[in-house]
């Protein structure tokens, strides 16, 4: 018998003077059996950030792990079109490839130490012929793992570059690095 995703809800509210965006939303996440909760939490920073008011879509989760030909998270126009493909994580190369051939803007955030760095290397002259393509590292990602719980209340604050996400009794601060920021 295959072992069954743990849900997880999430009250996330946005305050991002940077993109002049403010709201809250209501997520429901569901963390895949082979998924840790730092990767969990890095989805729930990724669309905090990548979030935008709804006239071009609706940033939703997609089958991430579970589904070869999707993404963690998305946004799709109301043709269908898909405008934003979000991937989390050191994706293989040539599926970022193929979202950059599918979508309009392919956003990948990267964690992991070292590791980073390697899946750069090995990555990066392929990658760098991608028009749409945007890779943020996010080097404090394993503190993230203080904020998880099955039931969240989180804040993000956002101001010049520099992203806060809190809940009751911790605040963890954090500062994307660009890798690569075409598009």
């Amino acid at each position: 018998m295959a072992l069954k995703s743990t849900v997880y809800k999430c009250e996330l509210q946005i305050i991002d003077s940077d993109r002049n965006y403010y709201q809250t939303h209501a997520l429901t996440l569901a963390l895949h059996p082979s998924e840790t909760e730092e990767r969990l939490m890095m989805r729930v920073l990724a669309f905090a950030v990548s979030v935008h008011d709804q006239g071009e879509g609706q940033l939703s989760s997609a089958g991430g792990l579970s589904t070869a030909d999707e993404p963690d998270l998305w946004t799709k126009d109301l043709t269908g079109l898909i405008t934003q493909w979000i991937e989390v994580g050191l994706p293989d190369e040539k599926r970022i490839r193929r979202a950059c051939g599918r979508a309009k803007q392919v956003l990948v955030f990267t964690y992991g130490g070292r590791a980073t760095q390697l899946w750069w290397d090995k990555n990066s002259t392929d990658l760098l012929r991608s028009k749409n393509l945007q890779i943020w590292d996010v080097p404090q990602s394993a503190e993230l793992c203080a904020l998880a719980a099955r039931s969240m209340r989180l804040q993000c604050y956002c101001l010049d570059g520099e992203i806060q996400l809190s809940n009751e009794t911790h605040t963890v601060t954090l500062r994307l690095l660009a890798r690569m920021e075409q598009s």
